[in-house]
């Protein structure tokens, strides 16, 4: 493995605790300039909606998604990484979430109940998969028939991610967009 590969987490599934620490700084950063809900307004979230933010990291786009979601609405915010699930705890409590759960994901299974979401997004996380597959069908599990998944390539190229997708025969790429796919259950 590369010395980009080791930072950027490609084919990790779950990076270190100082990868994730280190993570966690620069979105911080981040956050201070940037607009998370520049971005979750393309996925079309509505008021009611169940929204699972599947590999959250440090919950970046928790509280933006929660606002959408709204009171009647339920977002889970989910990860393979033990620190992520405190990070997002920690906002649930600054910020008085109540409509937001964590969920822990063991392995490529997560606590998310089936078929309750109507919108999952992936963000810069697809990269760092290993088994594309079995990601995808526990996204396939947790989501609607009619739901969507919005994926972000991350660290990788868009050819890659339409592959892994396509490979998986679980979900069809239905829009594509400057930095991420909108995809449908099959």
């Amino acid at each position: 493995m590369s010395v980009l590969e080791t930072i950027s987490g490609s084919g990790m599934d779950r990076i270190p605790n100082i990868a994730f620490r280190g993570m966690s700084f620069l979105f911080a950063i981040w956050e201070i300039f940037a607009s998370p809900e520049k971005l979750l307004k393309k996925f079309n979230i509505k008021e009611g909606d169940t929204v699972v933010d599947y590999g959250c990291g440090p919950g970046s786009y928790i509280k933006a998604a929660s606002i959408l979601a709204g009171n009647s609405g339920t977002v889970y915010a989910a990860d393979v990484h033990e620190l992520a699930i405190a990070a997002v705890n920690k906002k649930i409590e600054r910020y008085g979430l109540t409509n937001v759960k964590t969920a822990q994901v063991t392995g490529y299974k997560s606590t998310v109940p089936d078929n309750c979401a109507d919108i999952v997004y992936a963000l810069d996380m697809f990269h760092m998969v290993k088994k594309p597959d079995l990601f995808l069908k526990e996204i396939n599990r947790i989501l609607k028939k009619n739901g969507r998944l919005y994926i972000e390539d991350g660290h990788q190229p868009r050819k890659r991610s339409k592959n892994k997708i396509e490979s998986s025969k679980m979900f069809k790429i239905a829009e594509e967009h400057r930095g991420f796919l909108v995809c449908s259950p099959v």
